[in-house]
């Protein structure tokens, strides 16, 4: 049976994106997102939620882009992969390790009210709120349609 490693959260940003780059010049662009779980309580039968804070690391351009148009406390749609780092502690030798994701595409989420979009003034024509260049959307066709045109 083959494998399936596929994650897709939305969130807010739990910190401003740290962009940093290899001897090479690949983009390394690292934040946190914190995603909420929203349940009742059964002993109090109130609603409470519950956030899970995960660390994101995405790579070339598309990092690049996200860390232009994020910051902190604003919110995100990331979809991306799993993956486990591990390794020995130096001081103590202790075997550590790491379950982060590897964020492959992001698009922008919320209103621009919200938070959700480009600031108008750095957006590139196309990116609001359709994901620009770390997405994989465009924006989409407006259609003049009217009920004329329906045949139901």
């Amino acid at each position: 049976m083959g494998n399936y490693n596929k994650v897709i959260l939305m969130g807010n940003l739990t910190r401003k994106p740290e962009l940093t780059y290899t001897q090479n010049g690949t983009p390394i662009c690292k934040f946190g997102l914190a995603v909420n779980r929203r349940f009742r309580d059964s002993q109090t039968e109130q609603w409470r939620e519950e956030p899970t804070f995960i660390d994101i690391t995405m790579f070339g351009k598309r990092g690049e882009a996200f860390a232009r148009y994020h910051d902190k406390g604003r919110p995100a749609f990331v979809e991306g992969s799993l993956r486990l780092d591990t390794w020995q502690d130096k001081e103590s030798g202790a075997k550590r390790s790491k379950l982060y994701v590897v964020a492959d595409n992001w698009e922008f989420c919320g209103s621009a009210r919200e938070g959700g979009g480009p600031p108008p003034e750095a957006a590139p024509a196309g990116a609001g709120g359709y994901g620009g260049e770390g997405g994989g959307a465009s924006e989409p066709d407006i259609l003049d349609v009217n009920d004329s045109d329906t045949p139901f």
